[in-house]
């Protein structure tokens, strides 16, 4: 590889880990922003209100439009799981 070659090859190695740093800085300014919405989601699934939302669903007494994705027990785990995961990896 002659010198021209190689620092057109560098470049491209510049530019494709400053795409990927920036991608990853804004995801970090993104959990950021939802680290106390992760916070109150936490509280609130391991609290007596959680359970009382969860069986009036069950009992059918909630509105059947509703968007209830916070009343499924494996959905709020994974996400509190990938969170404390994902978090972790970069303190």
């Amino acid at each position: 590889m002659n010198q021209t070659e190689r620092i057109e090859q560098m470049e491209r190695c510049l530019d494709r880990a400053e795409t990927a740093v920036k991608a990853a800085e804004a995801a970090l300014e993104q959990l950021e922003a939802v680290k106390d919405d992760v916070r109150r989601l936490a509280d609130y699934y391991g609290s007596a209100l959680w359970r009382k939302d969860f069986e009036d669903d069950e009992a059918g007494l909630l509105p059947p439009g509703l968007k209830r994705g916070v009343l499924s027990e494996d959905a709020v785990w994974n996400l509190l799981t990938r969170f404390r995961e994902l978090t972790g990896t970069i303190r």
